[in-house]
């Protein structure tokens, strides 16, 4: 009896909910669920419509469930001209890029907190500003066309090292750091390079990989460069065939208003393969990969963003 009584003693007590936080536990769990289904029914759609029949797909038929499910589109679309090419420079840019921009965030982000940098703030100051002001598209494009950027391939990675937002999250961190460490290491002897190589850049790991989401995410889903600097097809990108479907889309939709608007003849004749189903398929095939890399790397993002956001 004794023992049972010292049992009950030992059990936490529960704290019994008033009506209000019954009710906004309420609200706030069904506001979340409301929050996440708007996000996620727009992947949600593109997949469905993927995988349904073309002919359904092109009259706006498939809301909520999948219909007449086949998995034709996915091997149909790696057939499309032009589509292994974009892959291999979409991945190349993004792999090449982010690796760029993560170092160079790094180098600038540390070199900007040393103190004995000659015209420091000057040099941080120009850095910053070119968040807020900006020459124009048409200046910015005669650059690359002096510099013999267009239909380069660099053109996809030099403009994008050098990232402000990237350099201050990084300055940000390292000014968070126990400067210890790079006292410690100057009194065995390291010079600045070292410092950065051997102390400083293995302890950045959280805030280089939220560089790293940020950069391959912009580099991936990137088309925009391609449309004002790139004509050669062999340098074209994922995103931006993504953005010429779309387009053929709008020919389809136009073509079908021209014929009377009897959608049904337009849908039958294309039931092989319509651009409306080109256009689904190729988006998730461009999504799937950044839905897969972010949780990798997910578990640095929160602490990257918040450590050394508070000071004092």
């Amino acid at each position: 009896m004794f023992k049972s009584k010292h049992a009950a003693l030992q059990q936490p007590r529960r704290m019994k909910l008033s009506r209000g936080d019954v009710a906004f536990h309420i609200i706030n769990y069904s506001g979340a669920a409301l929050l996440a289904f708007i996000c996620g029914y727009p992947f949600y759609y593109l997949i469905i419509n993927s995988i349904s029949a073309n002919n359904l797909t092109a009259l706006g038929d498939v809301r909520w469930l999948p219909e007449g499910i086949h998995f034709s589109n996915y091997i149909n679309v790696f057939h499309l001209s032009g589509l292994p090419q974009a892959a291999a420079v979409s991945v190349a840019r993004t792999v090449i890029g982010t690796t760029c921009t993560v170092l160079a965030s790094a180098y600038l982000g540390f070199m900007f907190t040393q103190e004995r940098l000659w015209k420091r703030t000057l040099w941080y100051r120009l850095v910053v500003i070119t968040m807020y002001f900006n020459a124009g598209i048409i200046p910015v494009f005669i650059v690359m066309y002096t510099l013999g950027l267009t239909n380069n391939f660099l053109v996809y990675i030099l403009p994008a090292i050098v990232q402000p937002f990237n350099i201050i999250l990084v300055k940000t961190y390292v000014e968070s750091m126990p400067h210890e460490l790079q006292e410690a290491a100057e009194v065995d002897g390291a010079n600045t390079l070292q410092v950065f190589a051997r102390i400083m850049l293995p302890n950045m790991t959280p805030i280089l990989a939220t560089v790293a989401i940020f950069s391959a995410v912009a580099q991936w889903n990137s088309f925009q460069d391609t449309l004002m600097y790139i004509t050669d097809k062999s340098l074209y990108t994922l995103q931006y065939l993504l953005y010429t479907y779309i387009n053929q889309a709008d020919s389809l939709a136009q073509m079908a208003q021209q014929s009377g608007g009897d959608l049904g003849s337009v849908a039958a004749a294309a039931t092989a393969q319509t651009a409306t189903s080109i256009r689904t398929t190729v988006a998730v095939v461009v999504v799937l990969p950044i839905l897969f890399i972010y949780p990798l790397f997910q578990r640095y993002f929160v602490k990257g963003i918040m450590l050394g956001a508070v000071k004092g």
